[in-house]
């Protein structure tokens, strides 16, 4: 089952932008319900505090128009639905393309709970961070000290892998995800048969130990030193394996006591076993990889999360990522010293994962180089039926999130749309 990182996706395009200003003037022609604009609410001082108001909302409307095409493209192109939300010093946008479920008129809403995938996994570097931060263990510990005996087989020296080299992808372990007959067990018919398999991690892991590695770890690539590094869910699976045995308690319990409760993040859960998402939620659709126009789509919304531990379990909302990103990248979760750690990024090698290859990663988080002059911190997600991209700046002040209801397509609008509003004031990198 692929999640996010599974799939190669194209660098992002400007060229997708070109076609943007067209876009803009068509929106309310092309397929899928339009997000309104806010509503005119009376306001205390008379007429031009009316009038103030009235203005500020036309310039929020103006200036996310652009973007609202796009979820309207991405809809017309074949995507059930599309949601985003946009926070930035002008406030909250909410944009929204298309339905919730198929051969129905119901929109897709903002407050829909979907599968984040692969952006789990900046909520597992974050509990480990939080972790060092207590004093429980550190990054620098390896594997072999945490879990013993769990990474074995020929090529694997567990005692030179570090907690570190999991959470940026440079420890050289195999990802189970790339494994043919465990991806085969997910693929069109088979996906049924399987869906309610519970996976436990070590299970997971052993797919993975089954292949030679694919590098050793001081291979990997360092902070201003490219080296070899792949983008691999194993190494999160490991990661959660490591809390719950520093911990003495479930990886569920140390996401919601370190990050969802502080954050109060009410529409974020972690599904352990149960294959259903909770409500209000749109149907998950699939091609379950499958290409071409006689590609079957299948509703995937429920399964077993076993599938993705703390690689890729988790659920949430378009509001409650931004809210964890904003408050991770503005320094509100960890301290200085954890802080540093978490955006010491390393080079990628290739273009595995979602970005491009000038990207660099830090501890589950990804620096993309969005165009020139243009860079944001985040990670994407995909899972069968749910498509997921979160980004914003240095400062966390501006960020977005989106999410599809369909895991298909070509991801050049999708671009276009993080481009729209992540480069309208051209963050610089700050390395």
């Amino acid at each position: 089952m692929a999640h996010h990182g599974q799939r190669k996706s194209s660098p992002l395009r400007l060229n997708a932008l070109a076609a943007l200003a067209a876009l803009a003037v068509a929106t309310t022609a092309l397929a899928g319900p339009s997000h309104p604009p806010p509503p005119r609410l009376p306001a205390k001082g008379g007429q031009a505090a009316h009038h103030k108001t009235q203005t500020a909302h036309q310039r929020t409307h103006a200036a996310h128009q652009k973007t609202q095409a796009v979820l309207n493209e991405i809809v017309a192109r074949g995507t059930p639905g599309v949601i985003a939300q946009v926070r930035d010093r002008h406030g909250v946008w909410d944009g929204r393309a298309g339905v919730r479920k198929l051969g129905s008129e119901l929109p897709r809403s903002t407050h829909d709970r979907f599968r984040i995938a692969s952006v789990t996994k900046t909520f597992t570097a974050t509990v480990l961070l939080k972790l060092e931060a207590e004093g429980k263990l550190s990054l620098d510990d390896s594997v072999a000290t945490w879990l013993p005996g769990v990474v074995r087989g020929k090529g694997y020296r567990p005692r030179h892998i570090t907690v570190r080299h999991l959470l940026n992808h440079t420890s050289g372990i195999f990802d189970y995800n790339m494994d043919a007959g465990f991806r085969a067990k997910y693929a069109g018919d088979e996906f049924d048969r399987n869906r309610h398999v519970e996976w436990s991690p070590e299970d997971l892991v052993d797919i993975a130990l089954a292949h030679p590695p694919n590098f050793q770890p001081e291979q990997g690539s360092r902070p201003g030193r490219p080296g070899k590094w792949d983008y691999s869910d194993t190494n999160y699976v490991l990661a959660g394996m490591v809390v719950e045995k520093a911990t003495g308690r479930g990886y569920a319990h140390a996401v919601e006591r370190l990050v969802i409760r502080p954050l109060g993040l009410r529409g974020t859960s972690v599904p352990g076993s149960s294959p259903r998402l909770p409500s209000p939620h749109a149907r998950h659709y699939s091609t379950l990889f499958e290409d071409g126009p006689e590609a079957k789509v299948r509703d995937v919304t429920e399964f077993s999360p076993t599938v993705a531990f703390s690689a890729g379990q988790m659920i949430s909302t378009v509001g409650d990522v931004n809210t964890f990103l904003s408050k991770l990248l503005a320094g509100e979760l960890l301290p200085p010293a954890q802080q540093r750690q978490l955006l010491d990024a390393v080079p990628v090698d290739g273009d595995k994962g979602h970005g491009g290859p000038q990207d660099v990663y830090g501890l589950g988080l990804r620096h993309f180089r969005l165009a020139e002059g243009c860079w944001a911190w985040g990670h994407g997600g995909m899972i069968p039926g749910s498509a997921t991209r979160a980004l914003a700046s240095a400062d966390g002040r501006q960020v977005m999130t989106m999410n599809r209801n369909g895991d298909w397509g070509e991801q050049r609008l999708e671009d276009a749309a993080v481009e729209t509003e992540l480069c309208r004031r051209s963050p610089t990198r700050p390395h």
